[in-house]
Formats: structure tokens, sequence, C-alpha cells
């Protein structure tokens, strides 16, 4: 196995370890500087990074970007746009043939064992990509909730306020507030990606249309 025919994958495992880290070293002096202007005790990186504080920083990102995934690849399969290489061509909206999915009978040699069997294998592993999205999505989200409550609830008894229940924070304004922050940018990345793909190009990557497709034509009916 090539470990350059994988360089796409690890470039962004890498950054993406970078960043995580990066977080954690900045979250952990900001999270320090708040709790002595306060008076209070300052924590140890390992003390911070398993905190609620920085767990709900970290889940509230996840659920974010899972649920944009999830989204898309939902909506991709009924709907689309004309000109978008990020879209099917009109006309081949839905999940498609057994031919044209290969499988079942139309499987290849190599195709994945499920994709060849029948019933209840086939149909899970043909959503497996969504369900995947998804349940990383709930968990990230639930995460949220649940970090968020503790860290909500420690701010409480600082005003001398009263604590709330999982529940009541799912409920709260708070809760809400970070949530809808990051759908909110989430749905505009990818609502641009579509739409300014159409007339815009960039030579070389597989999310733009060679440049001298007509913006028209999408990236299936250019080739």
């Amino acid at each position: 196995m090539r470990i350059r025919q994988h360089f796409l994958s690890l470039f962004f495992g890498a950054i993406f370890l970078l960043a995580l880290a990066g977080q954690s070293i900045a979250g952990l002096f900001a999270f320090n500087e708040e709790q002595e202007a306060h008076g209070a005790a300052t924590v140890s990186w390992l003390e911070f990074v398993t905190s609620s504080d920085f767990v709900v920083d970290v889940a509230e990102n996840w659920q974010s970007e899972y649920l944009q995934f999830f989204l898309f690849i939902l909506a991709t399969i009924w709907l689309v746009q004309a000109g978008s290489p990020e879209s099917k061509k009109p006309g081949d909206e839905g999940i498609g043939s057994d031919e044209q999915q290969l499988v079942g009978p139309h499987a290849k040699p190599g195709s994945p064992k499920w994709a060849k069997a029948g019933g209840w294998r086939q149909t899970i592993y043909s959503n497996s990509l969504l369900l995947v999205m998804g349940g990383i999505f709930l968990v990230s989200w639930f995460a949220q909730g649940l970090a968020g409550t503790t860290v909500y609830n420690q701010e409480q008894a600082e005003h001398g306020l009263p604590e709330i229940t999982l529940g009541e924070y799912l409920l709260s304004a708070d809760f809400w507030n970070r949530t809808l922050q990051n759908w909110q940018s989430e749905f505009l990345a990818v609502g641009s990606m579509v739409a300014l793909s159409i007339v815009l190009r960039q030579r070389g990557s597989a999310e733009s249309k060679p440049v001298g497709t007509p913006h028209e034509e999408g990236a299936v009916s250019a080739e």
C-alpha cells in the first residue's frame, strides 16, 4: 500500500490533531487567566482537557460539522443544483438502480461483501455513510448537552443561583445559542460551496469542474 495514495486523509488527520492540540493549549491559558481574575485556582493541562469547559467547546464544533455532512449527503440524494460539481445532474435524483449502484447480482468481484449480499446487510451498507455521520452528530450533540449543563451549573453556583437539569439545559437559550451559532456557519459554508462552484474554478481540484467547463454544466456532464 503506497502511503502517497492516502496523503489527503493523512494531511487532514495531522492538521486536525495539531489544531486540537493548539486549542487545548490556548484554551488552558484563557481558562487559567479567567480563574486568576476571579481569585480561583488554576488547573493543569490534563485537568483542563478532561474538564467540561474543554469538552463542550470541542463537542459543539464536532456536532455541527457532522450535521453539515449528514444533511449534505442526505440532500444530494434527492436535490440537484444545475452546474454545480457538488450535485448530480438534473434528472438523476434518487437512490439509483441496483445496476447503477453495483449491488446484489450487479456487484463486481472486488465489491464489498455486504454490497453483494441482499436483505438487511445490503440495506445497512447502502446507508452506512449516512448512519455513521448521523450517529457521530447525535453522540457529539449529547456530549455537548452534558458538558454544557455542567459548565452552566458551575456558573450558576458562582452567582448563588440554583442548578438545572440536563433536560432544562437542552431547552435553555444558552444551549441553543451555542448550537445555532455553529449550525448557521456550516449551512452557509456548504451552500456557498455548492453555488460558487457553478461559476468559479480551481484548476486541479476534485471539488471543481475543469476550468473551461461551461457554467451550466456539472462535473458529470462535462466528462
